[in-house]
């Protein structure tokens, strides 16, 4: 009999992934971190029997996380990711040679050393960028602390429990703010709004209290079933949900680099949310 890894995230939904093969299964200071292989999925990361990332389907989520908001800016120099232990969101966000500096804020750095040797096909060497600088500590104490200031802020968190929940709470939002340059713009991961309606619903809430412009935008993961995928969306310059496609294309063309997701027109697109979606953010 195959063993199976049970997705606990929904209370009246529930998905399973077959383990094939057991790579890695211990406690962190932090967390439960198991690691196993599936056929169709590659190498699956779980974090407290929750599904974090894939092989397969990674690069949708680190590239709709990554290249709309630095792409719609059009001049970030400075990033802030926080989380994103796995370094998939610093692999995709240091394909931009404009960027000039990353601080990637990790609570759990045994994740960190854990992804370096396990999950190498995801990081791709960004942990060795000189122009990545690591931080391991809590994401809502570095936010309240700093002096830096950023362009675009990527908030790579896992959902709001244990060590991410303070990571949607109106006071690391507002931090968050505190820590963006002019023009800046900060983008979240929200869960599946058809599931998770209450998670995005807080988030837009409290965006619409702290910037000019805030709105989501969705992607389609397979990992994260249920619907698609919400991202929030906060920034004191609404021209950069507005940026047409045709500079965007100018913008990505000179970046220099090749995706499997993203394009220009999906970008476009992610921002027309269908009617459900924008009755759980009215």
């Amino acid at each position: 009999m195959s063993d199976w890894s049970e997705e606990i995230l929904h209370r009246d939904f529930r998905l399973k992934l077959k383990v094939d093969r057991v790579l890695f299964d211990s406690e962190t200071e932090h967390q439960r971190l198991k690691l196993f292989e599936n056929a169709t999925f590659g190498r699956v990361l779980t974090l407290d029997s929750i599904t974090q990332t894939t092989e397969a389907d990674e690069f949708i989520y680190h590239e709709m996380m990554a290249h709309p908001a630095i792409l719609a800016h059009g001049n970030a120099k400075r990033v802030l990711i926080i989380g994103g232990g796995d370094g998939g969101m610093a692999e995709e966000v240091l394909k931009h040679k404009s960027v000039e500096h990353v601080t990637m804020v990790e609570i759990d750095a045994g994740v960190v050393e854990f992804s370096k040797q396990y999950l190498p096909n995801i990081c791709k060497g960004a942990f060795d960028d000189p122009r990545l600088n690591l931080v391991i500590t809590d994401g809502a104490k570095f936010v309240a602390e700093t002096e830096g200031r950023f362009d675009v802020t990527i908030i790579d968190s896992t959902d709001p429990m244990g060590p991410g929940e303070v990571l949607f709470t109106e006071t690391f939002y507002g931090n968050v703010k505190r820590c963006l340059n002019e023009g800046g713009v900060v983008v979240t991961q929200n869960g599946v709004p058809f599931l998770q309606p209450g998670e995005l619903s807080q988030t837009v809430g409290i965006f619409r209290k702290l910037f000019r412009d805030a709105s989501c935008y969705l992607a389609t993961i397979p990992t994260y079933a249920g619907g698609p995928m919400a991202f929030g969306w906060g920034t004191d310059d609404p021209a950069l949900r507005q940026v047409s496609e045709e500079t965007l294309a100018t913008r990505f063309a000179a970046a220099g680099f090749e995706t499997r997701y993203y394009t220009p027109a999906v970008h476009k697109g992610a921002f027309a949310l269908p009617p459900y979606v924008q009755d759980v953010i009215r």
